[in-house]
């Protein structure tokens, strides 16, 4: 990796250094060196640029966040990046409430909706080409010869359809600026401070929760999202099957990785961490670790989702024999879990309660380790005890989207304690784990985690699994692995 071109001097001041960025000097740059770097540079502004795919999308949804919150000013920053150590960081990626907007990910950039005759004007504020003329195109750790083109402010109004400024000059601008003012706090620090003494965090977190509510019901722009997440998933789950052999020979990284460039090569990245848990890892909620041994004979729970270039996420799980067949016990948990996640997904459906799905699969479950004498019944005492919860650990399913965990700052009533509408979606993911220290059941269930998931969408009747392409049924998935193993 390449070093910048820094000051010489060690004692320089940050305040010296952002001056000379300004002046486009540099000690040990020469004044014919800078001179030269200013001119013989081809223009490459892009014309008569089409609107982003989602254009009209963002729009609707920007005159919906207008009509709720009328006469106030509003203000949703993309945020910045973030150190990862000493001079390099983390890749970027946007806030969820501002890509969801604008459909922009460029980092600093910020969305203002400011109060107008009949709703409000939006104004997208985003750092412009870099100065040539005063260096900072190459002295500046942020300019363009070292991370690549953007976008000038003309080509972003082109595409994202919304006039965009110099966002240079926001800070300055908020601090002036009079009236109600909302903002989507934690991403950045900058924007929150020129607005320090005119919001509350109150209002502001009323703002987030709206924003969280209107991604609930999925326009046909996102669920094509999530169709396309779903494809690649089921394409990284078939990568890591072809490549089972070699992982037995690595760790469970060979599979994170094998899924990984699944990921990248097809979206922007992995939706979240990959759980690539085998043996009894998989018996670990969030293994994330993802450094164990991969055994012939044991089961492989992989959790793992593909994030598309527009940030949507799929959200799946399989749990696969590495040998690509079931033990006689793995088959008995494993099928016990398939049968309580078809009692969940036939409870999807529109006028369902949002709960309906979660308490139709740990009847199922509990049902099952009643008849197997892990607990003592009958199942409604089970049930109203929550003793299942023992084996069963967690809900079974969550709102997704953008986010792995859409809509996660939604009221209660309006998330949990809802009603489905069609245009949800929702992962139906039950599983059963038994601890490798749970001395409570025999030992030939100790250290067999299962879980299945898929990605359900709500329609007008009943519901349909984006994820169907990747196999449940038991003989199913031996039989696919057969065909992918070759």
């Amino acid at each position: 990796m390449a070093e910048e071109l820094t000051p010489e001097t060690p004692e320089e001041t940050e305040e010296q250094a952002i001056k000379q960025r300004k002046n486009g000097l540099y000690p040990g740059v020469s004044d014919e060196l800078a001179e030269n770097m200013k001119s013989g540079w081809a223009d490459t502004e892009l014309h008569d640029l089409a609107p982003i795919a989602q254009a009209d999308k963002t729009a609707a949804r920007r005159a919906a966040l207008s009509a709720r919150f009328p006469g106030e000013r509003l203000v949703i920053p993309a945020g910045n990046l973030k150190t990862r150590s000493n001079d390099t960081e983390y890749a970027f990626r946007a806030s969820t409430e501002y890509a969801y907007l604008t459909g922009d990910q460029t980092q600093d950039g910020v969305l203002v909706l400011e109060p107008a005759a009949g709703g409000h004007e939006a104004t997208i504020y985003l750092l412009p080409r870099s100065d040539r003329e005063n260096g900072e195109f190459w002295l500046d750790g942020q300019g363009e010869l070292w991370v690549g083109r953007r976008h000038s402010l003309t080509e972003a109004e082109q595409l994202l359809g919304i006039p965009a400024k110099d966002v240079r000059e926001l800070a300055d601008a908020l601090k002036e600026a009079t009236g109600p003012v909302r903002a989507v706090r934690g991403h950045d620090a900058g924007i929150e401070a020129a607005l320090t003494d005119k919001v509350t965090a109150e209002r502001d977190e009323e703002l987030r929760v709206h924003l969280s509510e209107a991604r609930l019901v999925k326009d046909a722009f996102e669920i094509a999202e999530l169709e396309k997440a779903c494809a690649s998933t089921a394409r990284g789950f078939e990568d890591v099957v072809k490549v089972l052999d070699k992982a037995e020979a690595t760790s469970e990284r060979y599979i994170e990785g094998t899924f990984f460039l699944r990921a990248r090569v097809e979206g922007n990245d992995i939706g979240y961490g990959s759980i690539c848990a085998a043996g009894p890892h998989a018996t670990t909620l969030h293994w994330v670790r993802n450094d164990g041994d991969v055994r012939p004979g044991d089961l492989l729970l992989l959790d793992a989702g593909v994030e598309t270039t527009e940030l949507y996420t799929a959200d799946i799980t399989r749990t696969l024999p590495i040998n690509g067949r079931y033990t006689e016990i793995q088959r008995k948990i494993y099928d016990a879990v398939y049968e309580a996640q078809e009692a969940g997904i036939a409870a999807v459906k529109p006028g369902a309660a949002y709960r309906d799905f979660h308490d139709a699969a740990q009847r199922v479950l509990t049902e099952k380790l009643v008849e197997w004498g892990l607990v003592e019944g009958p199942v409604e005492r089970v049930l109203e005890l929550g003793l299942q919860r023992r084996w069963t650990l967690h809900g079974t399913g969550h709102m997704l989207g953008m986010d792995v965990h859409d809509c996660a700052a939604a009221r209660t009533e309006k998330y949990v304690d809802t009603t489905l509408e069609p245009g949800m979606c929702l992962t139906v993911e039950p599983g059963l784990y038994f601890q490798a220290d749970d001395l409570t059941v025999p030992e030939e269930y100790r250290g067999i985690g299962v879980r299945i998931e898929d990605d359900i969408l709500v329609t007008e009747d009943g519901n349909r699994n984006l994820s169907d392409a990747l196999p449940r049924r038991a003989e199913e998935v031996e039989a696919w692995m057969a065909a992918l193993k070759g």
